[in-house]
């Protein structure tokens, strides 16, 4: 069904079966909220079991917490985003709360696509005049969602799953350009000709300033901001301390799973206590393009030789020593350009929203986002329906 008479077929059905409006109830009364009692170091790579924690991002776990249907929400990190609805038995993070619904009335998934148009927006507005910094329970309890007949939900739902798989199909088709880019960028690196090895240490050094309390926020980088396959961060605005960042400076996460985590900085800013700061030593900025450096770093043969010496138990760390040992190859500077501009143009097409295939997914969640909040608005009972609309 397309979009337009999907919107139509909604409206005519919430009409005929919700004719004084629908009734808005919150989730406190409703559901059963609480959060796990697991960390970070609970994750294991080839655990039978997910683990949910407060990022997009989805670990493994040996161990389950829970086994039902619910609505997962951060309490810290992406504050007011919501990534994740579980049907069965997974595990979760200390500081990430469940919503599981206690009543017959209520189709989960209906409930997770009216948090994830809505929550954020009502976190938003709670807060005009302060930062949250984190979830709270009665945050979560006073959330209120519009509960219409199941035959509304469900018919919600079944369209909004077929949104979704259209974006999902088009995302694995991006995932595998990028395999095909990652396979061309470690080629081009493993037949470098020209030039020399030298040892990654005597090029660059770790950066150790720290920041104390801050004034005003910077933008902070801890491993969960860094966005998996080197395609950048989201960095969130902090005053904490950390070790200070500046442009082009490379920041490596030091910690499983984030060991495939990297990212070159355009800007200055905090990055967190599990994150390294590669920097280029002013006697070599002459004679290495930083993202020359930045792309021969995010090649396999070096993610595999950093995942290879890591040391530690269930969560071990980056080798410091060993990671300044790894051989660069460095070629002329001029040649170090002509490889930047080549890589440059390829990692647009896979990840560049202005363009290509990454800018018809965005406009593809542009209008998803659309329609589904259509979808998802519904008149208050004994309220007009032009007033839910301006709400």
């Amino acid at each position: 069904m397309e979009a337009p008479k999907a919107l139509n077929y909604i409206e005519k059905l919430v009409a005929k079966l919700c004719p004084d409006g629908v009734e808005y109830v919150k989730v406190g009364d409703i559901a059963d909220i609480g959060t796990g009692s697991s960390d970070r170091k609970d994750a294991v790579p080839d655990g039978e079991y997910p683990f949910y924690v407060r990022s997009r991002e989805v670990l493994r776990s040996a161990s389950y917490l829970f086994d039902e249907e619910s609505v997962i929400i951060p309490g810290e990190g992406g504050i007011g985003e919501i990534f994740h609805f579980v049907s069965g038995k997974y595990n979760l993070h200390q500081r990430a709360y469940r919503v599981s619904f206690q009543v017959d009335y209520i189709n989960t998934k209906f409930a997770y696509y009216y948090f994830a148009a809505n929550f954020k927006k009502f976190i938003l507005a709670k807060s005009v005049n302060a930062t949250v910094k984190s979830i709270r329970k009665p945050m979560v309890q006073s959330f209120q969602i519009p509960v219409p007949p199941l035959e509304v939900q469900n018919a919600i739902v079944e369209i909004l799953d077929k949104f979704t798989k259209l974006e999902a199909e088009l995302e694995a088709e991006l995932a595998a350009r990028r395999a095909q880019y990652e396979y061309y960028r470690n080629s081009l690196f493993e037949n470098l000709s020209g030039g020399g090895s030298e040892i990654l240490g005597d090029l660059v050094q770790y950066v150790r300033d720290k920041t104390k309390s801050l004034m005003k926020p910077l933008e902070y980088v801890g491993v969960e901001n860094l966005n998996v396959d080197f395609q950048g961060c989201t960095a969130s605005l902090s005053t904490i301390s950390g070790t200070r960042y500046t442009p082009s400076d490379i920041l490596l996460g030091n910690i499983r799973p984030y060991l495939k985590k990297m990212w070159i900085s355009n800007n200055e800013g905090i990055a967190g206590s599990d994150v390294l700061v590669i920097r280029i030593k002013d006697e070599y900025r002459n004679d290495i393009v930083p993202k020359f450096l930045y792309y021969q770093l995010t090649t396999s043969r070096f993610v595999d030789y950093n995942v290879r010496n890591s040391r530690g138990g269930k969560m071990p760390r980056g080798n410091k020593k060993k990671i300044l040992e790894f051989p660069i190859f460095l070629p002329p500077f001029t040649e170090q350009e002509r490889i930047v501009k080549i890589l440059d143009k390829f990692d647009a097409l896979v990840n560049d929203i202005s363009s290509g295939l990454p800018a018809e997914i965005e406009a593809r969640r542009k209008q998803y986002e659309y329609y589904r909040d259509r979808l998802l608005t519904f008149p208050r009972k004994f309220e007009p329906a032009e007033q839910a609309m301006q709400r």
